[in-house]
């Protein structure tokens, strides 16, 4: 029997298929839609790219990416994975949908579906995280899946176990996990390579244990437990391999033809672990995943699109996880449908090398287990920050907030951006819903796959 929230789904959906228009007229040009990949790295910070200014880490692909595409200096996220998941697939902040960790509400609408509706062969490979039963990743849009960590939690690395379509599979044969799931990647959009695709890629990699690779002087591929040979002077490798992954996937859609018709978009789900510590910039940088602080949010974004995106260009405004899903629609010539209500915004004519509409403040609501309060929240500018328990921090002087300021002895431009953020902030009072809240402050689901950071 089909429930009342997929029909209301199917009738939204519908209505948006209805109405969906021409793409751009920047866009016009193509023979037919552009293909959309979205990588995302698992607990890797901005610090970490050579590209930004990272000093510690091979990342040839990635930088390649970013000189011949755009390199985004100010995406923030939320500070842990699968909040971060929930925002980026529904373009709506947490404090309006999320439930708990591990989690996915059912009833949510995502970029896949929205693609799936625009006529796109979807598709999903790396961590799940979003709930165990077996057929949600079609159930939220995705035509084939391949996953980690999805009707249960096995190792990842070295002879890893995962989930083809729900059916679980297990590798016993000195197989890597990261490599699997590549070889998904390129054969989905080598069998695909005849109509517009949206791959999604929310990688594994470099989520501890920090493990050896197979490129690694003291690979083992007789492990099985992810207990075994964990040091963090493996997370260098780990991100090395990370990055081959990605030159491998890009190396395919050149062979096949496939790069000017294909944007591509990197990001990382949250800051970098705290027991990494980098050299950025030529200081110490220590990773913050789960904090509130630039250490915790501030990710990598890069874009390549070969002939769309202007090569070499750099981007100061700032990006959302919730702005990727209305620029990906933008990018597919789908509209978004307003009874979606989404929170982000499109950064499509950024991208394009226009000057767009940027945001000046995104928002930012996490609590890790879902609530009913948040651990911290708050309105951030390109300039300063304003915390709901009145905390305030100028990011040009503080960008990691050692030093708050009293707004009560603010003047001139300082006193004007504090007031301006807390209207900002102001909106959100009353932002999450009754039902959400009682949601998450219930015990927690049972039948889905043990939740971990």
């Amino acid at each position: 029997m089909t429930s009342p929230h997929s029909s209301r789904r199917t009738s939204l959906l519908s209505a948006a298929f209805a109405l969906t228009v021409a793409l751009s007229a920047s866009l016009q040009g193509a023979d037919r839609k552009p293909n959309v990949i979205l990588i995302m790295a698992d607990d890797f910070g901005y610090e970490a790219v050579t590209a930004n200014g990272g000093q510690s880490y091979q990342t040839p692909h990635l930088d390649r990416l970013a000189a011949t595409g755009m390199r985004f200096e100010r995406c923030h996220v939320q500070p842990l994975c699968t909040p971060t998941r929930v925002q980026l697939m529904t373009g709506i902040y947490n404090v309006r949908n999320y439930i708990e960790f591990g989690l996915l509400d059912p009833k949510a609408t995502t970029f896949g579906h929205l693609l799936k509706q625009a006529g796109y062969a979807t598709g999903i490979c790396g961590k799940w995280q979003l709930g165990a039963g077996k057929d949600l990743p079609q159930h939220f849009g995705f035509d084939e899946s391949y996953l980690w960590q999805h009707t249960r939690r096995p190792p990842r690395y070295a002879n890893a176990g995962l989930e083809h379509n729900g059916e679980e599979k297990d590798f016993n044969n000195g197989e890597y996990g990261p490599k699997l799931l590549n070889d998904f990647a390129v054969d989905f959009v080598t069998r695909h390579r005849e109509r517009p695709f949206f791959l999604y890629y929310p990688m594994i990699l470099t989520h501890d244990p920090f493990q050896p690779t197979p490129d690694s002087g003291n690979w083992d591929p007789k492990a099985k437990s992810e207990q075994v040979q964990r040091d963090v002077k493996h997370f260098a490798d780990m991100t090395a391999y990370m990055d081959k992954m990605i030159g491998r996937l890009v190396a395919k859609l050149d062979e096949l033809g496939l790069r000017e018709n294909t944007l591509i978009m990197f990001l990382g789900d949250n800051g970098t672990h705290p027991s990494v510590t980098s050299q950025f910039k030529g200081a110490a940088y220590q990773g913050g995943k789960g904090t509130g602080t630039a250490r915790g949010t501030h990710v990598p974004f890069i874009a390549n699109w070969p002939g769309r995106i202007p090569a070499g260009r750099v981007n100061s405004d700032l990006i959302a996880s919730v702005d990727y899903l209305p620029t990906i629609c933008e990018v597919a010539g789908t509209p978004v449908p307003a009874a979606l209500k989404i929170d982000g915004r499109s950064f499509l004519p950024q991208l394009l090398g226009q000057a767009g509409q940027p945001r000046d403040s995104l928002y930012l609501w996490y609590a890790r287990n879902g609530g009913p309060t948040a651990t911290f929240e708050f309105v951030l500018s390109t300039t300063h920050k304003l915390y709901r328990d009145g905390k305030f921090y100028d990011l040009t002087q503080d960008p990691f907030e050692e030093r708050p300021l009293s707004i009560a002895k603010l003047s001139g431009g300082a006193a004007t951006e504090a007031k301006r953020l807390q209207t900002a902030l102001d909106q959100y009072t009353h932002a999450r819903p009754a039902d959400v809240a009682a949601k998450g402050a219930a015990p927690k689901s049972t039948g889905k796959a043990k939740a971990k950071k």
